[in-house]
Formats: C-alpha cells, sequence, structure tokens
C-alpha cells in the first residue's frame, strides 16, 4: 500500500479558535483589556492542517455546523488540502468553538470549550467513514471523541495493523479513554493529564501500559519530551529553546509532527520525537493555531538530516 493511496485520517474536533490575551495581569471580577485573534482550530483539525501543509495526504472526519462558523471551517480546510468529505454536516447546529485567556506571556490561562457537535462522532456515525479508515496508513484520534467511538477505532486498528495514535486534550476528558486500550500504537499526552492516570508518573505509565497502550509520549512543555515503552528505559529529548508568541496550537504540531515522521517509519520513534518538537517550536512563534509559511520543505529538511 503506497502512501498516496493510503492518507493518514484525523478524527476529532474541528471549532473555531477564539484567543484573547490579556493586555496585562488579570483582575478578577472587572473588565479586562486584550488582543482579540480567531482562526480555524480543534485538535483533529490542526494535525490535519499541518500534515497536508507538509504536503502529506490527509482526510478529516469531524462534525460542523451550518452557520457561518462551520462555513469558513470547510472552505479553509479545502484550501489547505484537506480532504473533508466525510465531514458531517449538520443543519441547525453552530460550530464548535474554542476560547483560550492567554497571559501576557502568552501561557494559556483559562479555555472554554462549546463542542457538542464533536460528541456526534459516535460508532453509528462513524460507520460512514469505515472504508476511508480501513485504507489509511496511521489514524490519529483526539480525546474530544465521545467514549463509545474508542472501542470501535481500537478494533479496527488490531484487525487492519493500522498504526493508531490518540492524543489527549485535556486532563477532564481523558476518562473518555476505555480500560481496554489495546490496539493503540501511540498516545500523547502532557503531565497533567499523565496524572489522571496515577499520581506517580512510573505508576501511571506502568497503568497504560497494561491497559494495551504500545508507546507513551509524554510533553513536558520547555522541558522537551519522554518516551515510554514496555520493559525499557524511558527516552528524554530536550526542546529547542525558542520565544513563545502563543502556546495554543502547539501541542497539536507536536502530535502532526510525531504522525509526519511515523507515516515514513513507523519504528523509528527518536525520528518522530525530534520532528514533532520542531514543529511545535515553530508553531509557538505564531500566533496562529498552525503556522501559515509551513510546508513541505520543513518535512524534507528533517528526513535528509
Amino acid at each position: 500500500m503506497t502512501i498516496a493511496a493510503a492518507p493518514i485520517v484525523c478524527i476529532g474536533g474541528l471549532n473555531i479558535d477564539r484567543k484573547l490575551r490579556l493586555l496585562a495581569d488579570a483582575l478578577p471580577e472587572s473588565s479586562n483589556p486584550c488582543e482579540a485573534h480567531e482562526t480555524p482550530g480543534g485538535v483533529a483539525r490542526n494535525i490535519a492542517e499541518n500534515l497536508a501543509r507538509l504536503g502529506l495526504p490527509v482526510a478529516l472526519i469531524a462534525a460542523v455546523g451550518d452557520d457561518a462558523g462551520g462555513r469558513l471551517l470547510m472552505e479553509q480546510a479545502t484550501r489547505v488540502g484537506i480532504d473533508t468529505g466525510a465531514v458531517l454536516r449538520l443543519p441547525r447546529h453552530v460550530s464548535d468553538s474554542y476560547t483560550a485567556v492567554l497571559g501576557p506571556d502568552g501561557e494559556l490561562q483559562l479555555g472554554l470549550a462549546a463542542m457538542p457537535l464533536v460528541e456526534r462522532l459516535n460508532p453509528w456515525a462513524l460507520q460512514a467513514s469505515k472504508a476511508l479508515r480501513a485504507r489509511a496508513a496511521l489514524v490519529v484520534a483526539d480525546g474530544n471523541l465521545p467514549t463509545d467511538a474508542w472501542p470501535l477505532l481500537l478494533s479496527e486498528a488490531m484487525e487492519q495493523g493500522t498504526v493508531l495514535v490518540g492524543v489527549a486534550v485535556s486532563e477532564a476528558k481523558m476518562e473518555r479513554l476505555p480500560d481496554d486500550l489495546r490496539g493503540l500504537t501511540l498516545l500523547l499526552l502532557n503531565a497533567g493529564e499523565l496524572a489522571t492516570v496515577a499520581d506517580e508518573p512510573d505508576m501511571a505509565l506502568a497503568r497504560l501500559h497494561a491497559r494495551g497502550v504500545g508507546c507513551v509520549l509524554v510533553s513536558h512543555g520547555s522541558d522537551g519530551l519522554m518516551l515510554s515503552q514496555p520493559g525499557t528505559e524511558p527516552r528524554h529529548w530536550a526542546a529547542p529553546a525558542v520565544a513563545v508568541v502563543d502556546v495554543t496550537g502547539a501541542g497539536d504540531a507536536l502530535a502532526a509532527g510525531v504522525c509526519a515522521a511515523l507515516l515514513r517509519d513507523r519504528h523509528d520513534l527518536d525520528a518522530a520525537a525530534r520532528v514533532g518538537l520542531a514543529l511545535a517550536a515553530l508553531t509557538l512563534q505564531t500566533t496562529d493555531s498552525v503556522h501559515p509559511d509551513l510546508a513541505p520543505d520543513f518535512l524534507c529538511d528533517r528526513q535528509a538530516r
């Protein structure tokens, strides 16, 4: 199966990202001056756009309303090269949205997710895109998915031998992952999300592996990445030092870089970590959820090293 005939399929959040950056430290119970910025967003959508801008074939499975925001999301996705044929279009619904309140330093202070439409991606709805997933080289599922979607995706991955990558989205939604995670090739999450599994990181990693996760990649922000695999010592990679403009979308860029490298070689986790960190570092330096100047040269340069 060639890469051209087997796209990466991203499943999950598709929404409008609204970013409000405070001009000074927040004053509780008061009006606070800020800068406003709005872009297409959603974890699965952001990952898909990164991959499309890298020149990789990518399809999106998500849900969108028939409002102005939904039309903007679909038009922009098509423009950057994302296959939107499997996106559910729901009449008389407002598209999902995520509002990030950022401090003056660009760090997230509060995230507000109004995302009822992604809940529609249940097993019944996902049946319509079964053929698309069957010919995929790699499937990426984000943690916004409802709990009952995961057994279907996990069983498909085991039956078809597909690489399945799970991307956590928040501590609150970690409970959506089922106890049985056999079929999940790689789980990407941050330290806070890992702590929802167990208080001690070593115990949390052991529990995830016992549940069936093959590899766990933990982001520690500016402290880099840690990889855990059963029966081996954890590995660490340092994060590039950059001037942070906005953290929104950096985790999605990390996931996209990892997936892009795994598409080339599913066993080269060192390359996956390094490409992911480099793409996250680039995204930290823009106010957009996906860096607007990202192009296939970014991936070609790193694969040539």
